[in-house]
């Protein structure tokens, strides 16, 4: 076996696969004072682990019973499927007594600590030194150790599956080896909106391929080293200094993040793109695929810039093979410069700097899944959110500060990125969706108008607000085995 071979026996399935499900949560959780309970438990828990194997069987037995239904003019009957996977914080692994020297600060200080440079809501307090506290949920501004994800084709199946892992660490009898701090639900959007999150836009489509995993990758989705993705591979920058038991973790990235849908949709019912040719409800709807970068739908406004195609959405061969080189879109004429697409993956865009910039070191892989209710006709009517809705994000890389925190603090905040050295072209402004600024006033977008390149458009509200989260490594299994568990 070479270097660069993968044993997908070892990795976690949820890296690079992802867990099939419906239905999902993460137990996020503490270790109690019985250390070596707990750490023995993990050794009962291994079988459970799925692994990148076991999800990719599960993937191709669900490809296969869509075909037979298919060929059959039947609609498919869902899989009785499981998944479940661990990760752990810097606090967990200290707590476990794990010399955790992993080299990556972010995670060593942990995401409460960085919520500040991410931009999100809070108060400062204290005089000489000034603490931050961000404006999360208090079960977040508690260190957590870990997290345990569940994942299935149902409610049920979650739930039969979750009362597994609790009676492995004996949760709520006398000698716990764990205690849950909170658990987030989430699960597909019903109907035609599976697939989409809250604000109605197809999401997952623009992942990396990643060599010797995915090797048949689609027009247009660019292929990373291994590293890039998991420790300790080809391409992890920091390869040299990781401990051994860091091979094939990886950083594990979790943001709970509300979406105040009504107000998000009351912006584009009163800001319509106004074109002779388009309705109000159409420039509306124009409006919020400039701000996204792609339509609801899933198709790229830099092919199909002035009406949705879904046609185009639906062809995987299409939908993501474009680069955002249009002969008229050097001023973002297509999709403008902040969209959130082009802000999270700017694709040519950087080899048109001065000093061209290699993309690849900032490729994530992103999971997660959206949670709570469908907009009731109470919040649509008077445009306020009552109800709690929004995305569980999760994503995965070798490297948070070239990946999550890069994307967010550099890419998504930035009002100047991404640069343009073709012509004199207005600031591109912040990333409407996940742009996070202190300075309210200072939040617009430039070129959502496609017959005002120069023009821009005032962002009144962060319509994305996050309200917790966490920076974990999700082990190798045969990490789990040698440096985590302990025999009974």
């Amino acid at each position: 076996m070479s270097s660069n071979t993968l044993n997908f026996d070892d990795i976690q399935g949820d890296i690079l696969v992802g867990l099939p499900k419906r239905v999902q949560q993460y137990i996020i959780f503490q270790i109690g004072s019985n250390v070596a309970g707990f750490r023995q438990a993990l050794t009962q828990l291994l079988p459970l682990i799925t692994t990148t194997t076991q999800a990719m069987q599960n993937r191709a037995a669900i490809a296969a019973n869509k075909k037979a239904a298919q060929e059959q003019g039947k609609t498919p009957e869902l899989l009785k499927m499981s998944g479940v996977n661990i990760a752990f914080s810097h606090v967990g692994l200290a707590k476990m007594g794990i010399n955790d020297n992993i080299h990556d600060d972010l995670f060593t200080n942990g995401q409460q600590a960085d919520a500040q440079s991410l931009g999100d809501p809070g108060t400062s307090s204290g005089f000489p030194i000034s603490h931050f506290t961000p404006s999360w949920d208090a079960a977040f501004l508690n260190q957590t150790h870990g997290v345990i994800i569940i994942a299935g084709d149902s409610d049920d199946t979650v739930a039969s599956v979750r009362k597994q892992v609790e009676a492995i660490f004996n949760v709520g009898g006398f000698n716990a080896t764990l205690s849950e701090v909170i658990t987030l639900s989430g699960s597909v959007r019903p109907g035609d909106q599976k697939g989409h999150e809250h604000f109605g836009f197809m999401d997952g489509i623009s992942q990396p391929a990643v060599q010797g995993v995915d090797t048949s990758p689609n027009p247009g989705q660019d292929t990373v080293h291994q590293g890039v993705i998991l420790l300790k591979r080809d391409n992890d920058n920091t390869s040299l200094l990781r401990p051994s038991w860091a091979k094939d973790g990886s950083f594990l990235v979790l943001r709970y993040l509300f979406q105040l849908v009504p107000e998000f949709n009351t912006f584009l019912q009163n800001n319509p793109i106004k074109e002779s040719s388009l309705t109000p409800e159409q420039g509306s709807e124009l409006l919020g695929a400039r701000l996204m970068g792609r339509w609801k739908s899933g198709a790229p406004v830099d092919i199909a810039p002035f009406q949705d195609d879904p046609e185009l959405a639906a062809d995987p061969l299409r939908n993501n093979n474009f680069n955002y080189t249009a002969e008229n879109d050097n001023r973002g004429a297509n999709c403008p410069l902040a969209a959130h697409t082009r802000k999270g993956n700017p694709r040519h865009d950087l080899q048109e700097m001065p000093l061209p910039i290699p993309l690849e070191p900032h490729r994530i892989i992103r999971r997660g899944i959206p949670f709570g209710p469908e907009v009731t006709p109470d919040e649509a009517s008077s445009g306020k959110t009552s109800q709690s809705r929004g995305l569980i994000f999760v994503c995965y890389q070798s490297n948070l500060a070239d990946g999550f925190t890069f994307i967010q603090k550099t890419w998504a905040n930035q009002p100047f990125f991404p640069p343009k050295v073709l012509g004199p072209v207005p600031i591109p402004g912040f990333d409407a969706i996940i742009g996070q600024a202190t300075d309210e006033t200072s939040r617009t977008i430039a070129g959502t108008d496609p017959l005002n390149s120069t023009g821009t458009l005032h962002l009144p509200t962060e319509w994305v607000v996050p309200r917790g989260g966490e920076y974990y490594f999700s082990p190798s299994l045969p990490a789990l085995r040698s440096t985590f568990a302990l025999a009974a």
